[in-house]
C-alpha cells in the first residue's frame, strides 16, 4: 500500500521518533568529526542487534564511501542487518538507480536514501517514489556553511554544489520525497547540538518529515532538535554506539520534556 506523502506525515506526527544511525565502511561501524577522521564504532551487526533491543524507532544504514567509490552498497550486510531488526530500516549508499533501490529492498530495506544521485539527476526521486511510494524515499542533504549560505554537498561531504539547501528541500518535496534527512556537516561528530537554524528554517517550510542529524553530544541536544528545531526526528550515532546514553534513556528525558514519544 502506497501513502502519499501528507498522509505519511500524519501517520507519524504524533510521536517525535530516535534513529541510530549506522554508518558503515568495509564491514564496520565508523564514525568521524566534520566527515573526517573515521574511528572504528563496532559490528555493524551487533550494533543493529542492539538498537533493535533499545527500543529505537527506526535504524539507518549509510555505506559511506559508496558514492565516493561508486559501487553499490554492501548489500550482503544489509541483508544480515534486515534477518536482525524488526523496526524499520533506511539503507543509503550508491543507491543511483531505480535498479538499484529494488535490489535495497529485496535486501530488506524499508526505505531508502539517496543523496549523491538525486542531485545529480533529480528525477531519480521521482521514479523510485512512482515505484515505491513516496514513503521509501528518503533524501538525504548534507549541508555546509560558507559565506553565511548553507550549501548541498554530495560524495560525502566531499563535493560542493552551490545550491542552497532550503531551495534544494524544496525541490525535493516536489519530486516525490517522503522524508528529508538534514546533515549538518560543520557540527557532524562535534557533539555541539544540532545546526537548529536551518534545521527550523526546512522543518517549517516543507511538508515531510526532517531528520535531524549531525551533531548530537548529549539528550538537551536531542530536545532542542524537537523544540528549537522542529524536527519530526532525531538521528544520532555516538552518544548510543559509545552507550553514553540509551535510546530508552533519550526517551524517557524526551517525555519528561514533554516531547512526545513512543515508549
Amino acid at each position: 500500500m502506497q501513502f502519499s506523502t501528507n498522509e505519511y506525515r500524519e501517520a507519524i506526527v504524533l510521536a517525535k521518533r530516535i534513529i541510530p544511525c549506522l554508518d558503515v565502511r568495509d564491514g564496520r561501524v565508523v564514525k568521524g568529526i566534520n566527515f573526517e577522521g573515521l574511528r572504528d564504532a563496532g559490528s555493524i551487526l551487533e550494533q543493529a542487534q542492539f538498537y533493535n533491543g533499545e527500543m529505537a524507532d527506526e535504524l539507518v544504514f549509510l555505506d559511506i564511501s559508496a558514492s565516493i567509490e561508486s559501487r553499490r552498497t554492501t548489500l550482503g550486510e544489509v541483508l544480515k542487518v534486515s534477518g536482525e531488526v524488526f523496526i524499520p530500516l533506511t539503507v543509503g549508499g550508491g543507491i543511483s538507480s531505480v535498479e538499484r533501490a529494488r535490489d535495497a529492498f529485496l535486501h530488506g530495506a524499508d526505505k531508502v536514501s539517496v543523496n549523491t544521485a538525486a542531485v545529480n539527476e533529480p528525477e531519480l526521486i521521482s521514479r523510485i517514489a512512482e515505484k515505491f511510494g513516496s514513503q521509501a524515499v528518503v533524501v538525504a542533504i548534507d549541508v555546509k556553511k560558507v559565506d553565511g549560505r548553507y550549501i548541498v554537498h554530495t560524495h560525502s561531504g566531499k563535493s560542493s554544489t552551490g545550491i542552497e539547501a532550503i531551495e534544494w528541500a524544496h525541490r525535493v518535496e516536489k519530486l516525490g520525497a517522503g522524508e528529508i534527512l538534514l546533515t549538518s556537516m560543520d557540527r557532524d561528530g562535534t557533539k555541539e547540538g544540532y545546526d537548529n537554524v536551518i534545521l527550523r528554517q526546512i522543518s517549517t517550510s516543507v511538508h515531510i518529515p526532517v531528520i535531524a542529524s549531525g551533531g548530537a553530544g548529549n539528550l538537551e541536544h536531542l530536545y532542542e532538535g524537537f523544540a528549537e528545531g522542529h524536527a519530526d526526528a532525531a538521528l544520532a550515532a555516538s552518544i548510543f554506539h559509545f552507550r553514553q546514553h540509551s535510546v530508552r534513556e533519550a526517551k524517557e528525558y524526551l517525555r519528561d520534556r514533554g516531547i512526545p514519544v513512543r515508549l
